[in-house]
C-alpha cells in the first residue's frame, strides 16, 4: 500500500490549495516607496529601476491616488532637492521638497492611507552621508540626532503619519520620540529602520536619489553577517519607543526577518529594496523569468519569513494582481 501518506491530496485543485494556504499576501500589507524631485517638469525615469521614476509634485499626487485606490497599505516618501549642503538644510526646511510633497499628499489623501516619510539626511547632504560630519570627516552621531529631531518635527507638521528614521544613528528613535512628545504629537508613529545592513543591493537607490556619497556607510550600517547585533538594535529601538521595526534589505536577510518576527512585540516591516527589484526586472526583461510569478513569489517569501508589511516598488502593481 506504499505510500501510506499522500500530501498531494491537498494540492489537487486551485480551490483545495487556496483552502490550505498558509501564507497570505494582501494589498494592505504592501507599502509603495515613492520619489519626488524638486525642479523637474516631467517624471524622470530611473534607468536602473525600470518602471520607477522621480516624480514631479503633480505626478506624485496622481500616482499616490492610483496606488491607494489599488489597495496598498501605505506610501513611503523620499525627496530629492535641487541643492544640497553639508548639514542637509533642505530636510528641515518646511518648504523643502519632501515636506511640501508630504503636505500635498496629506491634503489629497487625508487618512485614506498611511503616509510615511524617510527621516534621514542622505538625500539632502552634499557628501551623501546620513548625518552631519565631524572635523575628521566621520559621521557625528549626536550632532546628527539634533537634526533628526528637527527633521521629524517638520515631517510630522507636514502630515506624515509615520516617521522612518533610517540613518542608523545610536539613539535616533528616542530623540525623535521625545521631540514629538514635547510638542504634543503623540499620535505620530515611528517605523524604525532597526536592522539596516551595509548592503551591495542599494546601488540603484543611489541613482534614484542622486546620491552624492563617496565611500561607504559601514561605520553606521550593520555588517551583513551579524544577526545578534540586528536583534540588539531592534530591542533598543523598541525600548526607545518605536511603534514598528524594519529589516532592510529583505531577500538576503530572510533569516533576520524571521528572528525579528519571533522576538518583536511590535509589527515587523521588511524593505524589498532597489537592487532586489532591479535583479528581477532585468531577468524578466531578458525572458529568463516569468515576471508576475517571480514578483509574487518574492513577496510571498518575505511574508513567509515573518514580515507583517513589505516596502516594495511593485506594491501598486502587485496589489492590482492580488485583487
Amino acid at each position: 500500500m506504499f505510500p501510506e501518506h499522500r500530501p498531494r491530496r491537498l494540492r489537487t485543485t486551485p480551490a483545495m490549495r487556496r483552502l490550505v494556504g498558509e501564507t497570505t499576501l494582501r494589498p494592505r500589507q504592501l507599502i509603495l516607496p515613492m520619489f519626488v524631485a524638486e525642479g523637474i517638469d516631467t517624471p524622470r525615469p530611473i534607468s536602473s529601476m525600470p518602471g520607477v521614476v522621480q516624480h514631479t509634485r503633480d505626478t506624485l499626487r496622481k500616482a499616490a491616488v492610483d496606488a491607494v485606490n489599488a489597495g496598498v497599505g501605505g506610501l513611503m516618501l523620499f525627496g530629492i532637492p535641487k541643492t544640497r549642503d553639508a548639514v542637509g538644510s533642505g530636510a528641515v526646511d518646511p518648504d523643502g521638497i519632501l515636506n511640501v510633497a508630504l503636505r500635498d499628499l496629506r491634503s489629497e489623501l487625508g487618512d485614506a492611507t498611511v503616509l510615511m516619510a524617510d527621516t534621514c539626511l542622505d538625500e539632502f547632504t552634499d557628501h551623501g552621508h546620513c548625518g552631519v560630519l565631524d572635523a575628521d570627516g566621520g559621521v557625528d552621531n549626536d550632532a546628527t540626532l539634533r537634526v533628526y529631531a528637527e527633521m521629524g518635527l517638520a515631517q510630522a507638521e507636514a502630515g506624515a503619519h509615520l516617521l522612518g528614521p533610517s540613518g542608523m544613528m545610536d539613539g535616533q528613535v528616542g530623540v525623535i520620540r521625545a521631540a514629538l512628545d514635547r510638542v504634543g504629537r503623540t499620535d505620530t508613529g515611528i517605523l524604525a529602520y532597526s536592522a539596516k545592513f551595509a548592503s551591495a543591493f542599494y546601488g540603484p537607490f543611489r541613482e534614484a536619489v542622486d546620491s552624492q556619497l563617496k565611500g561607504d556607510r559601514k561605520t553606521y550600517q550593520q555588517d551583513p553577517g551579524n544577526v545578534r547585533e540586528a536583534l540588539r538594535e531592534i530591542e533598543l529601538d523598541i525600548a526607545e519607543g518605536a511603534d514598528m521595526i524594519m529589516v532592510k534589505p529583505a531577500l538576503a536577510y530572510l533569516d533576520v526577518i524571521r528572528a525579528a518576527a519571533e522576538a518583536s512585540p511590535v509589527p515587523v516591516a521588511a524593505y524589498n529594496i532597489s537592487g532586489e527589484y532591479a535583479m528581477v526586472e532585468a531577468a524578466a526583461a531578458n525572458g529568463w523569468l516569468d515576471r508576475e510569478r517571480t514578483i509574487l513569489e518574492v513577496l510571498t517569501s518575505i511574508r513567509r519569513a515573518g514580515a507583517d508589511m513589505i516596502l516594495t516598488y511593485w506594491a501598486a502593481e502587485a496589489a492590482a494582481w492580488l485583487d
